[in-house]
């Protein structure tokens, strides 16, 4: 039988988006890159630990890659930095919009990638386009990746990062008190586990969490995994592969800081924004955790994106007007007129 006709739907999404059929198709373009970009996830799976390092370089910065990621926003300045925290150095990329006010509101964003691949360089358009369209200082941090490092490795460089950035305040000539996490993907997984993690150690206090198709449940147990399973862009197969370059064999998918939607209680939390799109394995993921933390007294606002694919936010060249709205959204939800 074919999977994805077992569906049981989850019940924190609401019954009218339910349906796989509600909602637009995916644009070809994202069918076509999705179909190249399988065959490296195939490549990937039965690649060695060794193989896997050797692959993760740096995106190049040309043409192509621009038409595909976008570029850097009209007037934002950039100047990349590094930290040094706990004995190791982390590349850090703060992202200057043109005219902010001091001391404004930051945010420390933490790039998708599966906990594998990504750099800060693919992060140039969304974090500039949102330094541009908020006025706050975004902060891209380099994390370590699996398998190189695996969890919690990832995690501790994201708390790390924000320590960083609140003992600097005075200094990037930002407030203290409004510094929030965002990320998309791995690093929506990210942002969130930082936000357990700060709550739980009496960390920096963090004022707001955007999650854009964020990973929250490492066990793969949401609904739309079934329903998704070969969507474009990420399927359940390449789930599966992330999943195990970041554990290894003896990791524990169920530890809070791995899987934030099963965290004995999200009390606390600071307000969250979460994007999902409708073909998307890990779907489901946003909805729980938002059914979740408003049943824990946290604010938060979901939007399904209609016709998305994860990723979406990553590729302003082939789904520009999706892209352009989630983006308006986060600058929207920050209380600026678009």
């Amino acid at each position: 039988m074919d999977i994805k006709t077992i569906v049981t739907p989850c019940p924190d999404r609401p019954a009218a988006l339910r349906s796989p059929q509600a909602g637009r198709a995916v644009s070809w373009p994202i069918v076509l890159f999705s179909k190249l970009q399988r065959k490296m996830m195939d490549r990937l799976a039965v690649s060695s630990d060794a193989q896997i390092i050797a692959m993760q370089r740096a995106a190049p910065q040309n043409f192509f890659t621009h038409a595909i990621f976008g570029k850097l926003a009209p007037g934002v300045l950039t100047e990349d930095r590094q930290i040094e925290a706990l004995g190791r150095k982390l590349d850090i990329r703060l992202y200057q919009p043109p005219g902010r006010a001091k001391p404004s509101r930051a945010i420390l964003y933490m790039h998708g990638g599966g906990f594998v691949f990504g750099d800060i360089g693919l992060t140039n358009w969304i974090c500039s386009g949102i330094a541009a369209r908020t006025g706050m200082l975004v902060a891209s941090l380099g994390y370590r990746l699996a398998p190189g490092a695996r969890f919690p490795a990832a995690v501790e460089d994201c708390y790390e990062a924000l320590g960083w950035l609140h003992a600097r305040a005075g200094e990037l000539g930002i407030d203290p008190a409004h510094i929030g996490v965002a990320g998309e993907s791995a690093g929506g997984n990210l942002s969130a586990a930082v936000c357990l993690a700060s709550r739980d150690r009496g960390g920096p206090k963090i004022d707001f969490q955007t999650l854009i198709y964020p990973a929250l449940d490492m066990t793969s147990s949401s609904p739309s995994v079934a329903e998704n399973a070969e969507a474009p862009i990420l399927t359940a197969g390449a789930m599966k592969t992330f999943r195990a370059c970041y554990f290894g064999s003896d990791g524990d998918a169920t530890n809070p800081l791995a899987s934030p939607l099963l965290a004995p209680s999200l009390e606390g939390l600071p307000p969250a924004l979460i994007q999902v799109a409708q073909h998307d394995p890990i779907r489901d993921d946003g909805w729980r955790y938002a059914a979740r933390l408003r049943a824990a007294g946290v604010p938060v606002r979901i939007t399904e994106y209609a016709g998305a694919a994860h990723g979406y936010i990553n590729f302003p060249g082939l789904c520009p007007n999706i892209a352009a709205r989630a983006i308006d959204e986060i600058a929207t939800y920050h209380g600026v007129d678009v």
